[in-house]
């Protein structure tokens, strides 16, 4: 099932032809369907293998890296020809990519590290999302007491996140103008989590908190949760993945910014590099690949897509995309910013 001359055919034109992508056939390893946003990108990749003729097959770790190993194991039994992995901890799944490896199967690593060279990696640029995070809840609140509430310590997105949002907040910091007075990493990136680490932050800090830099919508609407039992709901928090509650928030005010990272696009462009890889193409060979190295040290087939941060001055963006219905954004929304007004 290795055909360079095809494979070079796949990689240039970016899709796998249906006769022979009949045969093919996509595992993806899931590390839980908890959040809203998986969802969407499991559909964008089963309709871009069944439009190439594959077939997709998947399991849920359900949050346990254990399960990861054990699922990618059920996968290959099925006779996977590549598997697309979204890592429940980076280190964690080594072994199943060592198995991959020893079978001849192509990994993706889907939207989070996974450190190891022989899998590609495919992500948005987790830094610059940060970046636009920051900068927005940076001009919605130029001074005052910020709180960070970052992602699972388990997720080197987490880290490329927490970087970029450092590069962005380190001046007004260094000029005394922001100061921050809690951080915490989240658990398995479980909104009840960030919750609860927010609450806690608020009474450490007697609620004397101005602003709040997420790192994403789950998170987001943890905090946001918390922040409103206090009486502080609107003070500018951000978030990422342009979940449809968080969407709303932005309408009814209650969040700041949601970096949207169009989970269709992601999941399109993992099942074509999937099956490219599958029909024998050379990681370098794919359409836009650049090399990363990552924070261990190994250097990485890479792409990078582009987010978008989403606020209330371009909310009619998602939905002039498909990506929410107008009812949705706007539920409960009166004399919002448009498209909700």
């Amino acid at each position: 099932m290795r055909n360079p001359i095809l494979a070079a055919v796949i990689a240039v034109a970016g899709f796998t032809p249906a006769a022979y992508a009949q045969n093919l056939t996509v595992g993806v390893s899931w590390s839980n369907f908890q959040e809203e946003r998986w969802k969407t990108d499991e559909g964008a990749i089963k309709a871009a293998l069944e439009a190439a003729g594959a077939t997709y097959v998947s399991a849920d770790a359900q949050s346990s890296s254990a399960k990861q190993l054990s699922d990618v194991e059920s996968l290959m039994a099925q006779g996977v020809d590549a598997l697309i992995i979204l890592a429940q901890d980076t280190a964690a799944i080594g072994p199943a990519v060592q198995a991959a490896a020893d079978n001849d199967i192509p990994v993706v690593a889907y939207d989070r590290l996974i450190e190891d060279p022989r899998a590609f990696y495919l992500t948005f640029d987790n830094v610059e999302v940060g970046r636009m995070q920051a900068r927005a809840v940076l001009e919605a609140a130029p001074k005052g007491n910020y709180v960070m509430i970052k992602g699972s310590n388990t997720d080197p997105n987490a880290d490329f996140l927490r970087g970029g949002q450092q590069e962005v907040l380190q001046a007004a910091i260094d000029s005394g103008d922001i100061k921050i007075v809690g951080e915490a990493y989240t658990d398995g990136w479980l909104p009840a989590n960030a919750q609860r680490n927010m609450e806690q932050i608020l009474t450490e800090n007697a609620n004397d908190v101005d602003a709040v830099v997420a790192s994403n919508d789950g998170t987001a609407g943890g905090a946001v949760a918390a922040l409103t039992a206090q009486g502080l709901s609107g003070i500018p928090v951000s978030g990422q993945d342009g979940d449809h509650a968080a969407l709303n928030r932005i309408a009814a005010g209650t969040q700041t910014v949601s970096v949207w990272k169009d989970a269709r696009e992601l999941g399109k462009n993992a099942a074509e590099i999937a099956l490219a890889l599958a029909g024998g193409a050379a990681p370098e060979e794919i359409a836009n690949a650049t090399k990363f190295t990552t924070p261990g040290g190994n250097e990485m087939n890479s792409v990078f897509l582009t987010p978008i941060p989403v606020t209330k001055e371009n909310l009619s963006l998602v939905v002039d995309a498909g990506w929410i219905t107008k009812e949705a954004l706007c539920q409960g929304v009166t004399g919002g910013p448009a498209p909700c007004n």
